[in-house]
């Protein structure tokens, strides 16, 4: 009995070896879980349903065959796949969850988030996000032609990449405030999140309260996930 928790694969094409990781993990690991949660950067890059090949049809596939199988899939948007939508969804199987999302395993309440969020000192990134996840810009933006969306999803990964090694460490990871104030708005001991490609487990004081942040790792090299269980909560490889 297990509940598993995975983000920031960054699936692509070009990494042959991280889409053989997660397929192994997948007949592995997942086969036997109760629950799959993606939190976010599943893919490296989406920029709408329309645009999907074989490619994303293939790892649909085969999230549709654990879901098939009895497990429960969730999947929530990351910075760089916050397009996904209702047809990926479809044929994959998986329910597509908010940021920040409250649930419960087992005993536990937990709060659930990509984890850019919280990354609140990067300001000119926290414009952006505000910007292009506007309802009404990301309908318009569905509007433009799939070869304009490639091209300003280009546009800004260039941008993002040349501005990453500018940027101190305490920029691109969480600000520790604005953890404490989620933890404090929902009421929780318990966050889980991606995002900084940062695995580990934080312990810290809300409230008087002993609070865990468990970060989920990438999967360059290796793939690191956060199993649950109704015992507690555990990091471990991917694979093995």
């Amino acid at each position: 009995m297990s509940i598993l928790l995975i983000a920031d694969l960054h699936l692509n094409e070009e990494r042959p070896d991280i889409t053989e990781a997660f397929l192994s993990f997948l007949k592995d690991k997942a086969h036997t879980c109760e629950a799959l949660y993606i939190l976010g950067d599943f893919f490296h890059l989406w920029v709408g349903d329309d645009a999907m090949g074989d490619f994303e049809k293939n790892i649909a596939k085969h999230l549709k065959k654990l879901a098939e199988q009895g497990t429960k899939i969730y999947l929530m948007h990351g910075n760089r796949d916050f397009t996904i939508g209702k047809t990926f969804c479809q044929l994959a199987g998986c329910k597509l969850l908010k940021d920040p999302f409250l649930t419960q395993f087992y005993r536990y309440p937990v709060l659930l988030s990509h984890g850019d969020i919280l990354c609140t000192k990067d300001i000119d990134y926290q414009k952006k996000r505000r910007f292009y996840r506007n309802p009404l810009v990301l309908f318009f933006l569905k509007l433009l032609p799939l070869r304009r969306r490639l091209a300003l999803a280009a546009k800004l990964r260039a941008q993002s990449k040349s501005k990453k090694g500018t940027k101190p460490e305490e920029i691109t990871d969480v600000t520790p405030e604005a953890v404490v104030a989620l933890l404090e708005k929902y009421k929780v001991q318990l966050l889980i999140h991606g995002h900084t490609h940062r695995p580990a487990i934080h312990e810290l004081t809300v409230n008087g309260q002993t609070v865990k942040r468990f970060v989920l790792g990438d999967w360059e090299p290796n793939g690191m996930i956060l199993k649950v269980t109704p015992t507690g909560f555990q990091l471990e490889p991917a694979i093995g």
